[in-house]
């Protein structure tokens, strides 16, 4: 019989599951019954594989139901996916759902059939291909997106922090206390080791002021000729989100991505430094990935993944 072992494990929750030829599906808990009432739907989700999961130490109901959605997807060939609306969490596959998984207390019915009202939510960016990004990954949970290309009246604000989280605080609560409504922002940049974390805050103007993405990429080439050895050129894709309202303080969180520089740019997708960024071990850069791939592992979407956990309570004032 075919066996398989997959793990997830960070600070907060840690789940391990056996996959094996057969349907069935099985639990063990270090926790309480409420990890079972959880997990059981997702025994009818599965169609030819079972699974025996363990789950140690558990924090989010959002990871442990894109831990199951994943499993099963990578152990059948399935394209599930899994989206928010509200507190509830939906699985879907071909535009059929097939599973609500709801908090204790309920949502509101408007918000799950996406009847509401979106709420609008401004990220603080003229970058489409970045906008993209967080369309990807906030409309599903009930956003309706911006930009600052839809406010062009808006002036600019000057990043002129030294760290990721000023630039962002300086861009995310600048915006919403002019315009009155939530903003989104995001300070983001490359960190290489050997260049001491350079180019780091200054990512986006690493070749000069009105550097294009190609410009910093060849600088970046250039500061790293003579770095000639793979596993001395590591670095990191970080993020740091800061969301601001007025009148209220503001939610912050952060994430990076390891990875390498590559000897010369790979990939058409992205923009900025994914076509140098080598992911891991992977031999692929960032370039190289589809959107639906990116958003599953970059910086970006760690960071987002991140902020929905702590969102609700942040607007809800607790």
């Amino acid at each position: 019989m075919k066996q398989e072992l997959v793990e997830f494990r960070d600070g907060q929750d840690w789940y391990v599951a056996q996959v094996s030829d057969g349907p069935h599906l099985s639990f063990a808990f270090d926790q309480e019954d409420q990890v079972y009432h959880f997990l059981a739907p997702f025994q009818n989700l599965s169609q030819k594989n079972g699974f025996k999961v363990q789950v140690f130490q558990w924090s989010s109901a959002q990871k442990l139901a894109r831990f199951m959605v994943d499993l099963i997807n990578r152990s059948e060939d399935r394209q599930l996916t899994l989206e928010r609306r509200g507190a509830a969490l939906l699985v879907v596959e071909d535009g059929r759902l097939l599973h609500v998984a709801l908090p204790e207390n309920g949502e509101e019915l408007a918000k799950v059939l996406g009847e509401a009202d979106l709420e609008p939510l401004l990220i603080a960016t003229r970058n489409e291909g970045k906008t993209a990004e967080f369309k990807k990954i906030f409309e599903p949970l009930g956003f309706r997106v911006e930009n600052l290309n839809d406010y062009p009246d808006l002036p600019e604000i000057a990043e002129t922090g030294t760290t990721f989280e000023a630039n962002a605080r300086l861009k995310a609560e600048g915006i919403a206390a002019i315009t009155g409504t939530m903003v989104l922002a995001d300070d983001s940049g490359l960190k290489v080791d050997v260049l001491g974390g350079l180019p780091g805050v200054w990512s986006a103007r690493f070749a000069g002021p009105d550097a294009t993405d190609a410009d910093n990429n060849a600088k970046l080439l250039h500061e790293l000729a003579m770095v000639l050895e793979a596993d001395k050129r590591s670095a990191q894709f970080h993020t740091t989100l800061v969301v601001a309202a007025p009148g209220r303080e503001s939610l912050v969180v952060e994430a990076d991505w390891p990875g390498y520089i590559a000897f010369e740019p790979k990939g058409e997708n992205g923009f900025g430094y994914d076509p140098l960024f080598l992911i891991g071990e992977t031999g692929k850069t960032s370039a190289q990935l589809s959107m639906e791939e990116k958003n599953q592992q970059s910086h970006r979407a760690q960071a987002v993944e991140k902020l929905v956990e702590v969102f609700p309570s942040w607007r809800d004032g607790q």
